[in-house]
């Protein structure tokens, strides 16, 4: 997307648009961003895109979902893990903070039968060689105590992962805190280091456990390969995930279908753009659909709390809170099917929400969006509590389209 910082007043929005190329998404595609100053006024209320509750009606039932994917997510996914136990000190893990405990902890999970199993990692601090990481398998469960840490040790690669599952199903991670090395990185190119990666998974399933400061990304969920032998992620769950101080981002979402994130938090992410919350970014490598935020905090990031990209469709919001972040609240740029409900999108830099090119069938009711456009008020030493010239909370493009929204609530005017 483009990242944006305008100066909000009276009808007028000022957009400086930065001249970088930013490499983007989990496979490191970029795009350039022309260095150009553009003065427009902004057509906030366009009749055009507030269609009547009746006509928004007739038309989103024409593209909604198909019955069988109503609640289709569950905060807690039934998993079919093995019955063996295994302890990783058995295998020579130490915990100590100074060992590599990689071999050990690996030892472990390829010491499980076919059937799966559970790992067991006591408390201590496990240091993780990323450059190789974790591979975790199928019907297996690692699980970490309270205090437990998994930190990787520094290292100058542009990609790497503390744990991965790829191709594997009903994988469990549960408790713990998983810790990348950005601040120890011994390199300075790439954003592709991830605390965990699942690609090309099914029936995963993460709680209680926290992922930080990566070089790149809390965490990826996406798709394994490209063209017609890339194999999405399917049916993955996040309930009780803190995602914090990561460089890139909170969360990426690539090629899958069905990710449900619950009870969860992912903020502070700053150091290399995007530095959202959660980016919804599949590329040309696949499709996206069916992604669900509920009871989920989007905050305190130098980017977008979340950002929402093309080949997506299906993106609902429901008691989700995204405050202070320097871009938007919500952004979305060319998906399809978008619900924001019952959520709270207050005190962002940029707008609250910005239904932004192409997006297309967008629902936003009963949420408080509020004091956001707070790039002005700051730079002015004006409170971003008063009351603004013009609508600072919610932007329609004039090429989006059905677009239906009510019983918000925004910021007073003059």
């Amino acid at each position: 997307m483009t990242h944006l910082t305008p100066a909000i007043h009276k009808k007028e929005a000022f957009f400086k648009v930065k001249n970088q190329s930013v490499p983007k998404g989990a496979q490191g595609k970029s795009r350039t961003y022309s260095s150009v100053f553009t003065l427009r006024i902004v057509n906030f209320t366009s009749h055009r895109k507030l269609l009547s509750t009746a006509a928004a009606a007739l038309a989103l039932s024409a593209v909604a979902l198909p019955a069988s994917a109503t609640n289709w997510w569950n905060a807690t996914p039934p998993q079919t893990i093995g019955s063996t136990v295994l302890d990783v000190r058995s295998f020579g893990a130490s915990g100590n903070g100074s060992t590599d405990d990689t071999a050990a902890i690996q030892a472990a999970v390829d010491a499980l039968p076919s059937s799966g199993g559970t790992i067991v990692v006591p408390d201590g601090t496990y240091m993780i060689n990323a450059t190789k990481g974790i591979s975790l398998r199928s019907h297996t469960r690692l699980s970490l105590s309270s205090s437990t840490y998994l930190k990787a040790i520094p290292n100058s690669s542009d990609r790497y992962w503390v744990v991965k599952i790829w191709k594997a199903d009903n994988v469990e991670i549960v408790g713990g805190h998983i810790i990348g090395e950005r601040y120890q990185h011994r390199g300075t190119y790439g954003q592709w280091g991830y605390c965990v990666n699942v690609s090309g998974s099914s029936n995963v399933y993460l709680h209680n456990v926290s992922l930080s400061d990566s070089w790149g990304d809390g965490i990826l969920v996406g798709g394994l390969g490209w063209g017609k032998d890339m194999v999405p992620s399917y049916k993955v769950t996040l309930n009780g995930v803190s995602a914090t101080g990561n460089r890139r981002q909170g969360m990426s979402i690539t090629p899958a279908n069905q990710v449900y994130i619950v009870n969860s938090s992912f903020t502070s992410s700053k150091g290399n753009a995007p530095q959202a919350g959660v980016d919804i970014e599949p590329q040309t490598q696949g499709d996206v659909s069916q992604v669900r935020l509920e009871n989920t905090t989007l905050s305190d990031n130098a980017g977008n709390g979340l950002e929402v990209h093309n080949r997506v469709n299906g993106v609902s919001l429901y008691k989700v809170t995204a405050e202070n972040n320097k871009g938007f609240g919500v952004y979305t740029g060319d998906p399809t099917n978008i619900t924001i409900q019952s959520s709270t999108l207050s005190q962002n830099w940029l707008f609250g929400v910005s239904i932004s090119a192409y997006t297309s069938h967008v629902k936003i009711f009963d949420n408080t969006i509020n004091y956001n456009g707070d790039a002005w008020f700051y730079a002015h030493g004006v409170s971003i509590f008063s009351k603004g010239w013009a609508p600072r909370d919610i932007s329609i493009a004039d090429t989006a389209s059905y677009v239906t929204q009510y019983n918000n609530t925004v910021s007073p005017m003059k």
